[in-house]
């Protein structure tokens, strides 16, 4: 497994997710998705893996107004503009991705 964590410091469900893994011993990378971002590659593959860009936006960040009107090809632009629009935690493993605490996925990754 190559695991990603893409978070925000503050976000307590992206620290329950590095808890999780640390737990089964499973080794990953964390990234600070306010400093650092995500690329373009990176931000398309997610949104693949979710079923869409959308799936990437926190509708409860008060900054969603930014994007709630725009069209979904302009979200992605948008969203690593203001890095503080995704939701997280954003975990990779390879092609798969999922977004929020979701360790009934994660467990079938292992």
């Amino acid at each position: 497994m190559n695991i990603q964590i893409f978070g925000k410091s503050k976000c307590f469900d992206t620290k329950k997710a590095e808890r999780w893994f640390k737990e089964r011993g499973i080794k990953f990378q964390s990234v600070d998705i306010i400093s650092k971002g995500l690329s373009a590659g990176e931000q398309k593959s997610v949104a693949q893996a979710l079923g869409g860009i959308e799936k990437l936006a926190d509708e409860s960040s008060k900054d969603f107004c930014e994007i709630k009107y725009l069209l979904p090809d302009a979200w992605g632009e948008k969203l690593n503009d203001n890095p503080k629009l995704y939701k997280t935690p954003i975990v990779r493993n390879g092609k798969s991705a999922t977004v929020g605490y979701c360790p009934e996925i994660w467990e079938k990754w292992e």
